[in-house]
Formats: structure tokens, C-alpha cells, sequence
């Protein structure tokens, strides 16, 4: 890891927003891309929803992280959409942290990243219903990416992909799943076709596995 990458991971641990906006700050300066820039910041978000879940940080410290986030991809997105691919039109997906989870950052992140690499994304937010999954699914969606950052929710993303096969719907949609506690020897468990650590990593193996 690079010195400005490990400076923004460390900021978006440490959670204060002036921190993370420095941080941001001298990594452009220094000449890091959009993407690298959010990657970095994208990890550091990963370990506060560990950390969280751990008992080591609380909802407030989450909450300030998550706003220099923000603060960092109302800068950083209109930068990363035109270096993006988006005239090539690829599938479209519905992306959502699924029921019971409130933690959207990393799955936000995903979102605009596989909309700038040209996919047409349909982001139904937090907390998510199984059925909504199902639904756009059923309206055209032909990839499903589900987010979730703690172990109580993880096994929603197995619920969903039971409900496609129950709908005969499973073999007309690639699963994507991700987040904090998920891991590739789950997604391999539950029958899910990518698994990605970072958003980076689940955009290029969405365009690879679409093309």
C-alpha cells in the first residue's frame, strides 16, 4: 500500500472528516486517480464496519466516517464518471444492502462505479426486502449485487438466491455479493457467481463475466 493510500485508509479509521478531507485532498494533489483514491478509502470503510461490529467503534464514529465518504464522492464521482466507460452499454443490475442492514457506503461506492464502467444500475438503497431483489429481477434485471456488513444479514444474500431458484429465475441472473464479513468460501457456499472484496475488484469481475 502506498503512502497516500494507507493515508486515507488510516484517515477513514481514524472517522473525523476534516482528517479524511486532507487526506483526499494531498492523495489528488499527489496524483492519484478517482478510482485509487476511493479504492483506498473503500478499504478503510470496510475495517470501520469491522470494527463497529466488534464493539471497537460506535454508530456516531460510523456515521462521521461515512460522511467523509460522502463528502469524498460528491468531489471524487464526477471525476471517475468521465473517465469511465459509460457510451458502452453492458447489463443492468440491481444493487441494494439487503433487509436488516443500514450500512450502504460500500455498496454506494459499487454502485457508481459499475454505472461508470457502463451499466445500467438500478441502487434500491438499504434495508432492502428480498422480494425487491426478486422483483427487479423479474422487470429485466440480469445481474443481482447484494451488500451486507454484518453476520446477522449475510445470510439474506443466501435467502435471495433460494427465492431465484424457487422462481426458476436463477439461471437468468449472475449474483454478486459482497461486504464486510462476506468472503469468497461463502459466496462459493451459498452458490453466488462473484464474490468482491472492494468495489474495483466486483466492477472488474462484473464487465469480465459480461462481456
Amino acid at each position: 500500500m502506498t503512502d497516500n493510500k494507507k493515508a486515507l485508509f488510516d484517515a477513514m479509521v481514524a472517522y473525523k472528516v476534516p482528517g479524511i478531507q486532507a487526506a483526499v485532498d494531498k492523495a489528488r494533489k499527489d496524483g492519484l486517480s478517482a478510482s485509487q483514491i476511493i479504492d483506498a478509502m473503500g478499504e478503510g470503510m470496510t475495517e470501520v464496519g469491522v470494527m463497529f461490529e466488534r464493539g471497537k467503534l460506535f454508530l456516531p464514529h460510523v456515521l462521521s466516517a461515512a460522511q467523509g465518504m460522502k463528502n469524498a464522492m460528491d468531489v471524487l464521482g464526477p471525476e471517475l464518471q468521465a473517465s469511465g466507460d459509460a457510451s458502452t452499454k453492458r447489463a443492468s443490475v440491481v444493487m441494494g444492502t439487503v433487509e436488516g442492514d443500514v450500512h450502504d457506503i460500500g455498496k454506494s461506492i459499487c454502485s457508481t462505479m459499475l454505472q461508470c464502467a457502463g451499466f445500467d444500475v438500478h441502487d434500491l438503497g438499504r434495508d432492502v426486502a428480498k422480494a425487491e431483489f426478486i422483483k427487479e429481477i423479474k422487470d429485466g434485471c440480469t445481474m443481482c449485487g447484494m451488500s451486507a456488513l454484518m453476520t446477522t444479514t449475510m445470510t439474506v444474500q443466501k435467502d435471495v438466491i433460494e427465492l431465484l431458484k424457487q422462481e426458476g429465475l436463477r439461471d437468468k441472473v449472475i449474483v454478486m455479493i459482497g461486504g464486510a464479513p462476506v468472503t469468497q468460501a461463502y459466496a462459493e457456499k451459498i452458490g453466488a457467481d462473484i464474490y468482491g472484496e472492494t468495489a474495483s475488484e466486483t466492477t472488474r469481475k462484473a464487465k469480465t463475466i459480461s462481456e
